[in-house]
């Protein structure tokens, strides 16, 4: 005889005969609607077999005691849902009973001693209510919020031993009880929320599951240093471990948005690593990498993918934030939507698409004027006018980032966005003492903050450091290779290399900026002065040009009090603006 352990369900309708001799042929299309609009969906959804049907019963076979008390529970609740208004003679209701045991096959059926047990658990149920056995429970005891009760060992029909059994029920248990997808979800946070989930080992050597376990803690550590994530516990994650399960249901039981998953396999001295980043919500694949390093670098390694991943994280996230509010409708949009939606005129760093995300900031901010992400935004918005040339009162858009970015930072002071950006408002205005203490703190509290590390690279670019500010600017596009603000750190590149005088080097960082960002017009202002400074005259006058498309009626002296480099550098770009033609 063939045998393997199984989940057995055992179903059947309270007071079945009752009901039928009340109403034949309603009960009859009743059961049947029931089976074919919830019980089936819910068992198959769950990965479970039904055996057979028995007239007013089924009996179902799982591979896993969480999915079957899951589907048990979330069939219960929907059936007691959808009869709450039916009078209480015509209402159909159902006992469940469920046992792990050791089946006999035949055929399609199953036999043997486990599958009555579960049917006499069954008898034990109260209407709308659920008994397990013992095992089961010991399955399910740290994996399932259901509030079963002790029910002690219980003498049943036909078996030589008494079963322990524990009983639920869905009418006393209410809303409190949270299955999985029947039940009513966790709510998600007001910010971007993912969990960690333990990573497959997919190599036969079981060292790797430690090694697979630890990347899992460090990228589950690193992501909690991001002031703007929600992480979940790492011990809340790894109740998931082993478990198949759907990453729609993992996200309503822990009430996250994304949830990365991974694996390891290691074949000889090669160890390969892939990572992707799930919706819950739709299943969809927001990112994706691999990773391959060998054993004797193992730990270098681990870092390399937390680091790397943390970093990706955060502008793929961000994608999916700002795509999840624009599918929402207009009426339905808080301060959180708003200000999800200005992000990526935020960082678009052109001036028609500053002023779009100004509005938007202001209408998050009409919502919740102390919201500290839309306050950081509006700040940067501002500084961007400043820098840029956009505003002829330099002065009074300076003041107002810096009365922004204050004000964001006094709500959220440990937060690595609102620090870097107080950070490069004060940089503007040439605090560089006070700007690098706010950037050093931003990357202590998060060292995978990409942006906080480009701001410092800028900072040491104005200080006239440029071989420390190129290193700053490689380490923000290794941390965040996916950023849609990557240019910016060619940008900044170009600007050190400026600085240096190494006016080639510094054309090649400028040109690549505009190949990913063509409309930042305010790049033409340092590709002529770095081409006249260079000599490439021709090259010179047609960028020189083409800035003044965008500023018509710049000067040197506007140049120089938007820009924050020192007075010498300034002196040499002031220079060469002035060979080409424009004025003081």
């Amino acid at each position: 005889m063939k045998r393997r352990l199984a989940a057995i369900l055992a179903a059947d309708v309270v007071g079945y005969s009752r009901l039928i001799r009340a109403n034949e042929e309603g009960t009859l299309a009743a059961f049947k609607g029931l089976l074919s609009d919830l019980i089936d969906p819910k068992i198959a959804e769950h990965y479970g077999r039904i055996v057979k049907l028995m007239g007013d019963g089924v009996l179902v076979e799982f591979a896993s005691a969480v999915d079957a008390v899951r589907a048990a529970a979330e069939i219960q609740q929907a059936v007691a849902a959808r009869s709450a208004d039916t009078p209480e003679e015509k209402r159909i209701e159902l006992r469940i009973g469920i046992n792990l045991g050791d089946v006999v096959i035949d055929g399609d059926d199953i036999q043997g001693d486990g599958v009555n047990v579960a049917a006499r658990l069954e008898e034990l149920a109260e209407p709308g209510g659920i008994c397990i056995s013992g095992g089961v429970y010991d399955q399910i005891r740290d994996r399932l919020d259901l509030p079963f009760e002790d029910m002690g060992p219980q003498e049943v029909k036909n078996i030589g031993r008494p079963v322990p059994v524990w009983r639920w029920n869905a009418h006393s248990a209410g809303a409190a009880s949270r299955p999985g997808k029947g039940a009513s979800p966790m709510p998600l946070p007001d910010k971007p929320s993912i969990a960690v989930l333990p990573f497959d080992n997919l190599s036969s050597d079981t060292e790797q599951e430690f090694f697979a376990d630890g990347i899992v803690e460090t990228i589950t550590a690193a992501l909690s240093r991001i002031r703007s994530f929600f992480v979940i516990a790492r011990n809340s994650a790894f109740t998931y471990k082993g478990r198949a399960m759907k990453v729609h249901d993992i996200g309503r039981e822990l009430g996250v948005a994304y949830v990365l998953e991974g694996s390891v396999q290691r074949a000889g001295e090669r160890i390969r690593i892939t990572v992707q980043l799930i919706e819950t919500q739709g299943g969809a694949h927001v990112w994706a990498e691999r990773y391959d390093g060998t054993i004797n670098d193992i730990f270098d390694l681990q870092d390399r993918i937390t680091e790397q991943v943390a970093g990706a994280l955060q502008p793929s996230i961000r994608f999916a934030e700002i795509e999840r509010s624009r599918r929402k409708r207009p009426n339905d949009l808080g301060a959180y939507d708003y200000t999800m939606r200005a992000m990526p005129h935020v960082w678009a760093l052109e001036k028609e698409e500053s002023t779009k995300a100004l509005a938007l900031l202001d209408k998050a901010l009409a919502i919740d004027p102390n919201y500290p992400l839309a306050l950081s935004l509006a700040a940067w918005c501002h500084a961007q006018r400043s820098v840029y040339n956009w505003v002829d009162d330099i002065g009074h858009s300076q003041a107002e980032a810096l009365k922004l970015a204050e004000r964001s930072a006094q709500l959220s002071g440990d937060d690595p966005l609102t620090l870097a950006v107080l950070g490069a408002v004060h940089t503007f205005v040439r605090n560089y003492g006070t700007a690098r203490v706010l950037l050093e703190r931003a990357i202590a509290i998060d060292p995978n903050a990409a942006w906080a590390w480009s701001r410092l690279g800028w900072l040491e670019t104005y200080s006239d450091r440029p071989a420390a500010a190129l290193e700053h600017f490689a380490h923000a596009l290794r941390l965040s290779p996916l950023d849609p603000m990557n240019f910016n750190n060619y940008v900044g590149m170009a600007s050190a290399q400026e600085v240096a005088q190494e006016y080639d080097k510094a054309v090649q960082f400028y040109r690549r900026a505009l190949e990913e960002r063509p409309h930042a017009d305010w790049i033409y202002r340092n590709l002529a002065t770095s081409l006249a400074g260079a000599g490439r005259m021709d090259e010179a006058k047609a960028a020189y040009a083409r800035m003044l498309e965008s500023y018509p009626n710049l000067t040197v002296s506007k140049f120089k009090q938007a820009m924050v480099f020192s007075a010498a550098a300034l002196d040499r770009m002031g220079a060469n603006l002035k060979k080409l033609g424009l004025p003081d």
